[in-house]
């Protein structure tokens, strides 16, 4: 089954059983191949209701007509998109989908609320649709890199719903070979089992046969595997007596070799995943460039009216304080019938919200000192150009210090501009003693002003350890150190995120050390250059 095959079938099963079967998470972006299937979508249901990552609950649920409530004297609302229930959604730029709007389209689903939703995914990386919303649709379909010569005749099949006879061991079989591919969730044995029938009506057939299992496991089972099964060899089953062909019921029990079902679930993956799967499990992203997001109350994306808690710099939300007060308007006026106007008491009132995020400043703290300090700052240098061509995408500044001799120093303040990086990395001083100590400080130092002006600050070291000056100046390497694990323990205090990029021939166990004391990665990286350096710390950022 060719990826647009197997999409247009997920599109004309939806369509015989689009409430059962939840809906169809769409991977891929802008191309041919996909404005084929939005048209086949508009064929579907030409008035189907386009959500948008965004949306706040008052567009879904409905919300209250303060208006025309204060004019007539009654609640007035109006309904929400939600209402529309023999409608089909499609939600574009799932994979931004804020965690309400998720959690909600997720209820909406378990009750029946709408006709299937059918969620564009033009996620990069680690971007993806929320688990609890992928896990509610059955099917998942790969757009991309699909020949212009498979999008032809592709308009699905609409059949009338018919009564099906299922195989008695089908749903035991589904549910085997769910744990054998590591699939935890309940939804997909019975997604697989609804998509079967739905086959089999698309096909015009009263029973379930093979075909039908095959196309479902394949449709349903291949995007949720995480594991390769455990190719073990089954018993022989017990010779049953021949039953003529007349006499067998449309019922009859259908035990597919696994080998048949794996094969049709192995063929379904996308391309890589099998080596993601066999490969051991890494952390889970944090995100993909920009810093953590801050709530508050005068910029950035809207979000949910609160009730006011006891905190200063809050702003009144006058149209959700009106909403929660009116429908109590009635006993209030009949408590105190003197009054005029609205009677809002405190319980009302509601604060506004906004929630940006913040960007994050990579500071990089380079050892320039001793005979290899023009080699690791052109490793620098070719570094932070590179992070700073992609500092726009990433909301990413950059800031440089340099540390040699006796002291550090701060050669550029965090910035995006990319001419003046460039000028101020022209001449880097190199040479002298190593206070590693005075560039974990000045490090800290930047960080802190950075986290003052609202941005998140992660500090990178580039160094090969050999810290031989302390803070004072003198040229004592115990006491240079210590004033390196204290200035660890700081910028551990601090909360800052950290990397330690070990530049020395041999990993380094004591920078090792100081990256466990500062609460960061290690990565050793021996004859780095600027595009490894990158490299690992984009990984890391990562991580």
């Amino acid at each position: 089954m060719t990826p647009w095959h197997r999409a247009c079938t997920a599109l004309a099963l939806m369509a015989v059983d689009p409430v059962g079967l939840g809906g169809i998470t769409v991977k891929g972006r802008s191309s041919p191949a996909r404005d084929a299937f939005t048209a086949l979508i508009g064929e579907m249901d030409p008035n189907r209701v386009k959500l948008h990552p965004a949306m706040a609950s008052d567009a879904l649920d409905g919300t209250l007509d303060i208006a025309a409530t204060l004019r007539g004297g009654t609640i007035v609302q109006h309904a929400g998109l939600l209402a529309c229930h023999d409608r089909l959604f499609t939600l574009s730029m799932a994979e931004r989908t804020a965690p309400y709007l998720a959690a909600r389209l997720a209820m909406a689903l378990d009750a029946g609320e709408m006709r299937g939703l059918i969620a564009f995914d033009e996620g990069i990386d680690d971007e993806k649709t929320p688990d609890a919303l992928a896990d509610r649709l059955a099917f998942c379909v790969t757009l991309d890199d699909i020949p212009m010569a498979d999008l032809q005749d592709t308009q699905p099949i609409l059949p009338p719903p018919g009564r099906i006879e299922v195989p008695a061991d089908l749903p035991e079989q589904l549910v085997v070979l769910a744990v054998q591919l590591g699939i935890h969730s309940l939804r997909a044995p019975s997604f697989a089992l609804r998509a079967a029938c739905a086959h089999a009506i698309l096909m015009g057939r009263k029973a379930v046969i093979q075909d039908d299992i095959v196309t479902a496991v394949e449709l349903v089972f291949a995007h949720r595997a995480t594991q390769l099964p455990q190719q073990d060899t089954p018993p022989p089953e017990p010779e049953q007596p021949d039953t003529p062909p007349a006499e067998q019921p449309l019922s009859e029990d259908i035990s597919l070799p696994d080998d048949m079902l794996l094969e049709a679930v192995l063929s379904a993956l996308p391309k890589g995943l099998l080596d993601k799967i066999a490969a051991p499990k890494s952390k889970s992203a944090k995100g993909s460039g920009s810093g953590r997001k801050i709530t508050g109350s005068r910029r950035g994306r809207p979000l949910p009216a609160r009730d006011i808690t006891a905190r200063a710099n809050t702003r009144i939300d006058l149209i959700a304080t009106l909403r929660a007060a009116i429908p109590w308007q009635t006993l209030r006026k009949a408590a105190q019938p003197d009054r005029t106007g609205p009677i809002i008491r405190p319980a009302d009132l509601r604060a506004k919200r906004y929630q940006h995020l913040s960007d994050r400043v990579l500071i990089f703290a380079v050892d320039a000192s001793g005979s290899a300090a023009i080699a690791r700052l052109n490793e620098a240098k070719g570094a932070i150009e590179i992070l700073l061509s992609e500092a726009y995408a990433r909301r990413d500044h950059v800031a440089l210090i340099a540390f040699r001799g006796s002291d550090a120093e701060i050669l550029l303040s965090p910035t995006r501009s990319l001419v003046q990086t460039k000028r101020r990395l022209a001449s880097l001083p190199g040479g002298g003693g190593t206070p590693l100590a005075a560039g974990l400080l000045a490090a800290l130092d930047l960080s802190q002003n950075a986290q003052k002006r609202g941005q998140t600050p992660t500090i990178i070291v580039l160094t090969d350890g050999r810290s031989n000056v302390a803070l004072d100046g003198s040229p004592n390497r115990k006491q240079a150190s210590e004033d390196a694990i204290a200035g660890a323990n700081s910028l551990r205090s601090s909360g800052c995120d950290s990397i330690v990029i070990d530049t020395s021939i041999r990993p380094n166990n004591d920078l090792k050390s100081l990256a466990d004391l500062m609460g960061g990665h290690y990565i050793p990286l021996p004859r780095a250059d600027a595009k490894r350096v990158s490299a690992a710390v984009s990984d890391s950022l990562r991580d």
